[in-house]
């Protein structure tokens, strides 16, 4: 896997992840509790969080990428 895929996936994720807290605010501002959107944005927000963490952690077991330690 090239690492530029390997990066722009991440930083996909990232995004959408945000886009999902975002869209969750909003709609806790507008919808008032009236609808369930709110919930389902933040139920989305952390199956992707989920999702990226296995993500890394598969890559990391394949070999896809090494982790490093911070301060070394």
């Amino acid at each position: 896997m090239n690492d530029s895929l390997k990066t722009l996936l991440i930083i996909a994720f990232l995004i959408l992840i945000l886009w999902n807290l975002g869209a969750g605010l909003y709609y806790m501002l507008n919808d008032k509790g009236k609808t369930d959107r709110t919930v389902k944005a933040l139920t989305r927000r952390i199956a992707l969080s989920v999702a990226l963490i296995l993500f890394v952690a598969l890559a990391i077991y394949m070999g896809w990428i090494t982790p490093h330690g911070v301060g070394r």
